[in-house]
């Protein structure tokens, strides 16, 4: 089981940003659904969608042998819980592999903010370590799509669409409607938080 080809996110991305508007208004919810669904491409397990940050799904996840290939060093489970996906820090035991576990519902109605900044401190501290980051959840589209996005957003100052646009270099992801529209509230907060420091570093 092998990645796709994988386009430096990071550096193709940096170059086009500069011509995205930092200040426009946040998409609506039928606007970014129309962004995510626009030219869709058939996705496969496991794809590398930003500088050692790979979106999986649960064949990949089990896969120790894929993992090793990949170097995979932590794993973010967006899918964990008894009657999900019960792997669990034990299920990497006989691997050098962090493990930290999101029990989220793929549901619209399910509230997935209380885990973006953790698992996007997770992702971080990972990746600073020089680590790879595996996140996954049953098909690599909503759970663990959402997840990396928040953070792009939170880590990477990226607003929510241009971390779409990111990730979709590489991967195409469907966070549920529920999802987007906590995506949607993340990314005005953190405009909000940010602005202050934007105006003063102005004047």
């Amino acid at each position: 089981m092998q990645a796709h080809t994988y386009t430096d996110t990071h550096t193709h991305f940096c170059r086009c940003r500069g011509h995205l508007a930092q200040e426009e208004e946040i998409p609506s919810l039928l606007e970014l659904r129309q962004i995510l669904w626009h030219n869709r491409k058939p996705v496969g397990p496991v794809d590398q969608v930003w500088p050692n940050l790979y979106i999986g799904d649960e064949s990949v996840a089990r896969d120790k042998a894929t993992l090793s290939s990949l170097g995979v060093t932590h794993i973010v489970n967006a899918a964990a819980g008894r009657h999900r996906i019960n792997t669990g820090q034990q299920f990497y035991s006989d691997m050098e592999v962090e493990y930290h576990g999101v029990e989220a519902a793929d549901h619209p109605e399910f509230d997935l903010q209380p885990y973006f900044h953790p698992s996007a401190q997770f992702i971080d501290s990972a990746l600073k370590q020089k680590g790879n980051v595996l996140v996954h959840c049953a098909m690599g589209l909503s759970r663990s799509g959402a997840i990396v996005l928040a953070y792009l957003m939170i880590c990477q100052d990226l607003s929510l669409v241009e971390a779409i646009m990111a990730v979709r270099l590489n991967r195409d992801i469907g966070p549920n409607c529920g999802f987007l529209e906590q995506l949607r509230q993340l990314d005005l907060s953190l405009r909000l938080q940010r602005r202050p420091i934007t105006e003063e570093e102005v004047h």
